[in-house]
């Protein structure tokens, strides 16, 4: 029976939803000021001996360098947590996450020290991109292998607000230290929301030193110790035995891994540099595009418990495909609602509902002793493959089309076909215990989730 020292499982699912949350939302929060700061003003302030357009994407280039590291990040964390522990794990990421941010806030500039200054700045950026990187599988593994049986997609939805909860605090820190600096912003004011990033961190390792392992987790951690076979590292089962669903994780995150970052970061930079509108335009329509997703993304994780990851998926994608050309449209003609409705209309529907069934299918289709691990990589091998330069290659294109979006425009729709191709193969397990799912040879006997119910 419960004692007041031990939780209930109750109190266990909520710690781990929170801890899983909050603490995606701040290591998101920290990971995004540098986006949307690399888009408005370290262009000049790092590298002002490049021409402006040409500045402006070595600036964002800088941002994909954090995302070199996320798979080096996916690899180690994986292999601690699950050979050590999803709680512990977590924490490490979060520490890292939390000293790079604030140290980004004390560079000096390039005037100030020349070109140790941008090195610096790279360098932390990496060790952001290291703590991502681990990060991820850890709060979507909390999440779902606490949840209660039939719900793994709704609680597996909520560390995905996450990544918008953190740009829309991310955007309001950047705005609200703009307008309290005025003039003065390029000079000291983008510093504040960095360190700032400290206080949200306090917050954040509150609730994950509260959290605790599941029960999945324990379970297959004595069983690991008892078998000679399990001490091998996680990541050389995981290649060994789980090819096929390491593959469908990498190409399913096509859709969003780098199509986020083109009506966030991309837009902040399109809407300022190439439009010529005030940057408060795109900061407006990321902060409200962030603050719709919030609410959409747990509606379409309840959305897969009932009809499918995958079904709930490829809805997402077909609408991605159908809207992306009229988002562009919109954000290209440059008015204030145009821009707010064009990623509105992203980030709300397709967005929302390709990226809410990630993390409850991601731990279906891998076994406890490799699934953070297995999850971890798969994400961030994609995360490398598009997310990384897709800010800067989208400027690049912008500037082959002198100033159109239609090099853009394809790109998100290919991107996009990949993945739905990719998760058509997925099996559906929504219904199974995460304990029964082990064996290599059971990812062969399941059929896609397409040809079940």
């Amino acid at each position: 029976m419960p004692t007041a020292a031990t939780p209930t499982p109750e109190q266990v699912r909520r710690r781990s939803l929170q801890s899983g949350t909050i603490g995606a939302i701040v290591e998101w929060y920290e990971y995004t000021i540098y986006g949307v700061a690399a888009a408005l003003v370290f262009g000049p302030l790092f590298f002002p001996n490049f021409a402006p357009g040409v500045g402006q994407i070595v600036s964002l280039a800088t941002f994909g360098v954090g995302f070199l590291a996320r798979p080096i990040g996916a690899f180690v964390a994986g292999h601690l947590g699950d050979r050590i522990g999803r709680k512990s794990t977590l924490i490490l990421t979060f520490s890292i996450m939390t000293v790079a941010t604030a140290a980004i806030g004390f560079v000096p500039t390039y005037q100030q020290i020349g070109v140790a200054a941008p090195l610096l700045l790279c360098v932390l950026r990496l060790a952001q991109g290291f703590a991502v990187g681990g990060e991820w599988g850890g709060a979507a593994i909390v999440a779902v292998e606490n949840a209660p049986q039939g719900r793994r997609g709704y609680f597996g939805s909520w560390p995905q607000i996450g990544v918008s909860a953190g740009l829309l605090l991310g955007t309001a820190s950047v705005s609200f230290a703009s307008w309290i600096s005025g003039d003065a912003f390029e000079e000291w004011g983008w510093r504040l929301p960095f360190l700032f990033s400290v206080v949200l961190a306090g917050i954040g390792f509150f609730i994950r030193l509260r959290a605790t392992e599941s029960p999945a987790f324990l379970a297959e951690k004595a069983k690991m110790d008892a078998e000679l076979e399990r001490r091998k590292a996680p990541a050389a089962i995981l290649f060994r035995d789980h090819r096929k669903p390491l593959l469908i994780a990498i190409f399913g995150r096509f859709a969003e891994a780098g199509n986020y970052y083109l009506f966030t970061t991309f837009i902040l930079s399109y809407v300022t540099t190439t439009l010529g509108a005030p940057k408060s335009y795109g900061l407006a329509a990321s902060m409200i595009g962030a603050a719709v997703n919030i609410v959409m993304i747990p509606i379409f994780g309840a959305m897969s418990d009932r009809i499918g990851r995958v079904r709930t998926f490829l809805i997402g994608g077909a609408l991605i495909v159908a809207t992306t050309w009229p988002s562009f449209a919109l954000i290209h003609t440059g008015h204030l609602w145009a821009i707010v409705i064009g990623v509105v209309l992203f980030l709300a529907l397709g967005h929302a509902m390709v990226y809410a069934p990630l993390p409850a299918l991601y731990c279906e289709m891998f076994p406890t002793s490799v699934r953070y691990s297995g999850i971890s990589i798969g994400y961030q091998m994609a995360s490398i493959l598009l997310a990384s330069f897709t800010p800067a290659l989208a400027s690049a294109m912008v500037l082959w089309a002198d100033g159109s979006l239609w090099m853009v425009t394809g790109f998100v729709i290919v991107t996009t076909l990949i993945a739905m191709a990719a998760i058509a193969f997925a099996p559906d397990r929504r219904d199974r215990e995460l304990s029964e799912i082990g064996a290599p040879h059971e990812q062969a006997e399941d059929a896609p989730a397409l040809s079940s119910r």
